[in-house]
């Protein structure tokens, strides 16, 4: 199951994911997003958990618990939508 994690520290690691859900259960990866021009974190990533139901025992857990100063937000993650893409116009 992938697990969407958001209210993220900025200064959260791929590795701290790991280990905070670790606790739950096998965690197949952990991933915190990036913003592409800065290289910061964007305060959200997604943890992928093969088991079911170890990923919703960690969903419960983790939803509105305090990690380093803030409250995450924990829940199954949705697929991602295709937006429909304008054309470019010109900058001339």
């Amino acid at each position: 199951m992938n697990i969407y994690v958001g209210n993220l520290p900025y200064n959260t690691t791929d590795g701290d994911l790991r280990t905070a859900f670790g606790q739950y259960g096998e965690v197949a990866s952990a991933t915190i997003i990036m913003d592409k021009m800065t290289g910061r974190s964007k305060g959200f990533g997604f943890v992928e958990m093969p088991a079911k139901a170890e990923a919703e025992a960690a969903i419960q857990a983790m939803d509105g618990k305090e990690f380093n100063g803030r409250n995450l937000k924990v829940n199954e993650a949705r697929p991602r939508e295709d937006k429909p893409r304008e054309p470019r116009r010109p900058r001339y």
